[in-house]
């Protein structure tokens, strides 16, 4: 471990705490559960019509929103607004049937007119695909809406009803054109399980229990959510009782919080994976075009230590970057641990002697992996620096592609293999640095086969090739570990498919 690194990291990351105003002096008040975020919580997320490639924004979204169809518990994508939905035989039509009575926050009635506003005004993730691909929509009477395709797309649903985007969330129309983008992003109004109370911005959001909500009244009457990135604050905040939830433990914090008997650790089952990105592989003056050093760096990652370290064993080993949890992904073996073959392939790619290869970018807060990267490929003589970043600085950068020449990014939110491949591996993909036009014509192709199994293998052709061609160093499905305080008796953490979130309005406290 690079002792002085570490400290630097704790220090930078234990004074963002002190700035914002976090206390840990006052507990939990009955009836209300504090969340202790691993983040700094953006405003940006109150409104889905911006929301990234990530699933991070969706612990917030799906508090106050809700969604035509969505993830619930029990359904990996259930009807929630819409109380039913049909796809046409030809498979250019799909209708949605919303439920009578739905309103939102200020009493204004849900209607398709929302739906139709809602996605016409998103541009978050996902929003050119569906651009290209849906003709119009169609508002036909006030509950119901219809989308009609330019050709058949089985992936219009994963992509509008899943958290491979949010395209899907309905927002209120008639106060949204009142207030403006920046006025909504200041008072949020949804339909989903809590009401906007306050924020005090970078500090805490609170919501309230919404008793309209369709499903049920949440039984936790108050959340209170809290910025909290320095994961030793998380936990102390737990053992305070401070904060009933912590999410996104790092190893030692999450194993500090495993030995005290009161709480628990629970490990999330949502989509996540963890990948070292060769930003400069695609420029030809750059040593990282050399497919023999990415492989070197592959087989000096000791992945199952690195689990062991950074997720206390929880996440598997990766060998491609599509979580092994999602539809069509292929089920491969990481590259062996190999020092010895990554030190023979440095020599053999001109650099018996080692290479500086300058600085390495880990996502935040995950730096337990990020050191413990930064350390293998030293040791094999890939000689790199760790360079922390603030969260929201790192998306930035990363989104325009800027991170180089070696970064560590995560992603988890939902959909299924070919969503993961459209963002990140196809070369049109908002956050790839680069592609190749063959890998590009298999996910055209993938795109318009309605046929399951044939899809399948296409996927299963294109994930083959980005490790043919060693694209990325994938490092493990990421299962995010969530501290749970002695005052939760259903953390719901892991009832819905694929998220790392609570199902808000079925978590239940002692009192």
């Amino acid at each position: 471990m690079n002792l002085h690194l570490s400290c630097a990291v704790v220090a930078f990351f234990t004074a963002i705490p002190a700035v914002l105003g976090v206390s840990t002096a006052r507990a939990a008040q009955p009836g209300e559960a504090v969340m202790a975020w691993h983040v700094t919580i953006a405003p940006t997320w109150f409104d889905p019509s911006t929301a990234p490639p990530q699933i991070t924004p969706f612990g917030m979204l799906y508090a106050i929103h809700d969604a035509i169809v969505r993830p619930l518990p029990g359904h990996k994508m259930g009807s929630s607004l819409a109380e039913s939905w049909r796809e046409s035989a030809d498979g250019l039509t799909y209708e949605f049937k919303l439920r009578r009575g739905l309103k939102f926050h200020n009493g204004d009635p849900v209607t398709s007119e929302d739906v139709k506003f809602s996605y016409e005004r998103y541009r978050g993730a996902g929003a050119k695909e569906l651009q290209v691909r849906v003709r119009q929509v169609d508002v036909v009477d006030p509950l119901t809406v219809r989308f009609q395709l330019k050709e058949p797309w089985p992936d219009f649903m994963t992509v509008y009803g899943t958290t491979a985007t949010a395209a899907g969330i309905v927002v209120p129309k008639k106060y949204l054109t009142q207030v403006g983008d920046e006025g909504f992003r200041k008072h949020p109004i949804g339909a989903g399980p809590y009401k906007f109370v306050s924020q005090a911005p970078g500090v805490e959001v609170v919501l309230e229990a919404y008793s309209g909500y369709w499903r049920h009244v949440p039984h936790v009457k108050r959340l209170i959510m809290k910025s909290v990135p320095e994961g030793t604050t998380r936990a102390a905040m737990l053992r305070t009782g401070e904060a009933d939830i912590a999410y996104a433990l790092d190893g030692p914090d999450a194993e500090n919080v495993k030995r005290d008997g009161r709480l628990q650790i629970v490990a999330s089952r949502h989509a996540s994976i963890n990948w070292l990105e060769f930003a400069d592989q695609w420029d030809p003056k750059s040593p990282w075009s050399d497919k023999r050093l990415r492989l070197a760096v592959n087989h000096a990652l000791n992945r199952k230590a690195i689990n062991e370290a950074a997720c206390l064993g929880f996440c598997p080993p990766a060998g491609v970057i599509i979580p092994r949890v999602m539809d069509y992904a292929l089920q491969i073996e990481p590259p062996a641990y190999d020092p010895q073959k990554a030190r023979q392939l440095l020599a053999e790619a001109g650099y018996p002697n080692g290479l500086d290869a300058g600085e390495l970018v880990p996502i935040p807060p995950f730096f337990t992996t990020g050191e413990a990267v930064v350390n293998y490929l030293n040791a094999v003589g890939i000689r790199v620096k760790m360079r922390p970043l603030e969260r929201a600085a790192f998306y930035a950068a990363w989104r325009e592609k800027k991170l180089r020449p070696l970064f560590i990014t995560g992603v988890g939110n939902s959909g299924n293999a070919a969503s993961r491949v459209q963002e990140f591996i196809f070369s049109k993909g908002s956050y790839a640095y680069g592609g190749y036009p063959d890998i590009d014509d298999l996910f055209e192709q993938q795109a318009r086969e309605r046929d399951p199994r044939k899809r399948e293998a296409l996927l299963f052709k294109i994930q083959q090739l980005t490790i043919d061609r060693v694209m990325f160093a994938p490092i493990m499905d990421f299962r995010a570990l969530m501290g749970v305080g002695p005052r939760v008796t259903e953390h719901t953490i892991t009832w819905i498919h694929n998220s790392p979130f609570p199902s808000y309005e079925d978590m239940r406290l002692k009192d």
